[in-house]
This record gives C-alpha cells, structure tokens and sequence, in this order.
C-alpha cells in the first residue's frame, strides 16, 4: 500500500473519530434553538451571520443547509462548540384565582458540539459530512406549574435531536453546483410532572415519568448554489421530513402512539460582494411544523373526542415558521474578518395553546448576532460569535379549558449563546 493510500485510510479514521465523538456528545446536551426547535444556524461563522448562508458558505457545517456548497468549500474540516443558556418563566391563573410565577431554568447551562468536513475529488465532486444538533424543547420546573391540577414532583421535557448528514456535490458549470445529503437522525425524549393529563390519554402508562425514550429517523435535502455574476450569489435548499420511529414509552403523550417526525424546511438566499471587503448576505426560511401532528395539533382536539395519544390527538398546536436571515461580513484584512446578522422568526405558539406550552415556550422572536475569524497563512481559522435573543413573551387567552378550571398561562422566553470554532482549510 502506497504512503498516499496510507495517508488518506488515517484521514478517514480521523474523520470518523470525530464524527463519532461529536454524536456522542450531542446526544448528550440539548442544543440550541431560536426558529421554534430549529438552530438559527450551524456552524461559528454561520451563527455569526444569524445563519444566513445559503448563498454564503463559509465553513463546512453550512452543509446542514445547503449541501450545494461542499464543492465551493473545498477540502476543510471544522470542529465547533457552542454555550448555550436560557431563561424560560411561566404564569398561570386559574379561574379567578391569584396569577403564580415558574421558573423553567432548573436545567443550566448546556455545552453544544458541532463537526463537519468537505473534500473535493476531481474537477466536478466534492463530498462532505456534518454531525449537528436542534432542540430547545428542554424546561425544568423545579415547582411544578402543574400543581394546581394534581401534579407532584418537578416538571419539564428534553428533546434533543442529532443529524448525521453524509453530502455529495456536483459542479454542472463553473460556479454552478447542486447537493444532496441523507439525513439520518436520532431523537431522545423525556417528560416529567405531568401526571394529572394522563386521564385524557388513550395510554396512561405511557404518558409522563417514565423516563428516556428514543427514536431514529431518515430524510434528505437537496440544495443548489450558484454564482451568477462576480458580485451576486445564489441559494436555495430544500430538507424533507424527517420520518422517525415512534417514542414508544410516550405512546399515550404524543399523537399516534408516539410519533414525532421532524418537519420539513426550505429557503433561498443571496449574498451581494458590495465591496472587496463588504458582503451582505440574506436569507428567508420556512419550516412547516404544522405537518407534524404531535406539534401542530391544537389542544382543542382533546374536546373533539380525539385522546393524548391517538391519530387525531393533541399536540402543542404550533404554527408553522418564516424565519428571516441578514448578515454583514468584512474582511479587515487577510487575518481578520468580522460579522454581524440579525434574525427574525415568526412566534409559532398562538395565544390559545400557552398552556401546554409552559413546556416548550419557544416564542423568541429577535436575534442579533456578531462574531469574528482569524485565518493564519497555513489555512488554520479560529472563530467566535455571540447571540443575544431578547425575552419574548405571549399571554394566554382561553389558554386553560373550562375542564380544568378555565383561566389563562403565560409564558416567555429569552436565550444568549456564545461558540467557539476551529477551522482547517486547505
């Protein structure tokens, strides 16, 4: 075997190391969410730009969006690591009764890891591979808000879900390409304190305290990137649903003995090189969670006759999401670049669903990000970001059932994350 081959089969080995490193990491912290349960973005350069890099590829975890750009990125490896924090309250009142203030933060701060790499073959392939996270439907109640109905104990949920997404790029004319990437997903849930619904279940046993169940899933994007002028770029991405097997010990919690796709999304972007040094990038997303029963079904389905647990039954009632995406990048000069971006998401839970909810109050709405990269001669990269995501809150109305006492449950939502990420380009 030549001293080449040898040196390629250690590469992989590498590779795999870290990709395997990396899953298991993030299987094991939640990671972080600003587009309901989506990340605002992937990557350290990506976040820094409020994750607006369909057209814009700057290190290799943007794959998770558009896989398109594995060609443009060439060989490069990025190893990141994110901390994430935030801050989830509570109110509920029930009838005429005194409003009462929970805390959801019992969980702590939560260290978040990322992997990616691309590899260009010849003149016209490129492959790729990214290992990376959502989530944010993660609250602990320490005083359970649950209470007034029954419930003992704390209170809260943890979803996290992780992508392995291996890539293939295609170059059909210079600074033209299209991608693909399977995403094969692995998802882990939990719930606690919630006891006192399981009577409105078609599966008592399998509703709350029961500890962590896991399911795999599958699915696939495609994206296409395309420079059409010296100055102008192109993006767009679309990733199908995530088919996932069902959280069998929460048969009785969610619609359909337990099942919880992860829905699909889509989006286009430009990037616009205004001067040698200035680039102005922008996105628009979509992300259809209306699509999944177990998060888009309105709790009205419980007086409709359909039970926690059957095809027909409740979820938390989410809307589905446009999230748009604008950033600023400007090289200050070989060694160093700056960023800033600023995002905003439409808030997916209506006012009537706050109740269930005080589990997942995924409302922020605003994000504003900066970061910054330094490159050595060698192609070694170091990179930083900061997002800040102001408190949002959204005030029930009807939120608590005339079964339950009536009434009505606030929540809000506000999160700060800080990243940082090693890059190799070559």
């Amino acid at each position: 075997m030549s001293n080449s081959m040898l040196g390629s089969a250690s590469k992989s080995i590498i590779i795999c190391a870290l990709a395997i490193g990396s899953t298991a990491a993030l299987a094991a912290s939640p990671a972080a969410a600003t587009d309901g349960y989506f990340a605002e973005g992937y990557g350290t350069q990506s976040k820094g730009l409020a994750g607006a890099v369909l057209a814009y590829p700057q290190d290799s975890l943007v794959i998770a969006t558009n896989p398109a750009a594995t060609f443009s990125l060439g060989n490069r490896l990025d190893v990141d690591i994110d901390d994430f924090q935030a801050d989830r309250t509570a109110t509920v009142a029930i009838g005429g009764g005194p409003e009462h203030s929970f805390s959801g933060n019992g969980g702590g701060p939560s260290p978040i890891p990322e992997f990616g790499f691309t590899h260009r073959i010849d003149d016209h392939w490129a492959l790729g591979l990214a290992v990376y996270g959502n989530g944010g439907m993660t609250t602990d109640y320490k005083t359970n808000p649950f209470a007034p109905f029954g419930a003992s104990g704390a209170a809260g949920v943890a979803l996290q879900q992780v992508f392995i997404s291996p890539t293939a790029a295609y170059q059909i004319a210079p600074g033209q390409s299209v991608g693909v990437a399977l995403d094969v997903g692995a998802e882990e849930f939990k719930a606690h304190g919630i006891q006192p619904f399981s009577g409105f279940s078609v599966d008592p046993a399998h509703f709350s305290n029961v500890g962590t169940s896991t399911a795999w899933g599958y699915g696939a994007k495609i994206g296409y990137l395309g420079q059409w002028t010296s100055r102008f770029s192109v993006g767009a991405f679309y990733q199908s649903r995530t088919y996932s097997g069902k959280f069998s010990k929460y048969a009785g919690l969610f619609a359909d003995g337990g099942s919880f796709d992860i829905p699909s999304t889509y989006g286009v972007g430009v990037a616009f090189k205004a001067t040698d040094k200035l680039d102005l990038v922008g996105d628009v997303r979509r992300i259809d969670y209306s699509e999944i029963a177990s998060v888009g079904h309105p709790l009205s389905a419980l007086f409709a006759g359909d039970l926690f647990g059957s095809a027909g039954g409740p979820g938390f009632g989410w809307r589905d999401v446009t999230a748009i995406k604008l950033g600023i990048n400007y090289r200050i000069n070989t060694a160093w670049q700056i960023r800033a971006g600023y995002g905003y998401a439409t808030n997916p839970v209506p006012s009537s669903q706050t109740l269930l909810n005080i589990l997942a109050p995924a409302v922020v709405t605003n994000q504003f990000t900066v970061g910054a990269t330094w490159t050595r001669p060698s192609g070694f990269q170091v990179s930083v970001y900061a997002l800040d995501a102001p408190k949002n809150s959204v005030t029930g109305s009807g939120a608590i059932p005339g079964l339950l006492g009536g009434g009505n449950a606030n929540i809000a939502l506000g999160e700060a994350a800080f990243g940082i990420g090693f890059g190799w380009k070559h």
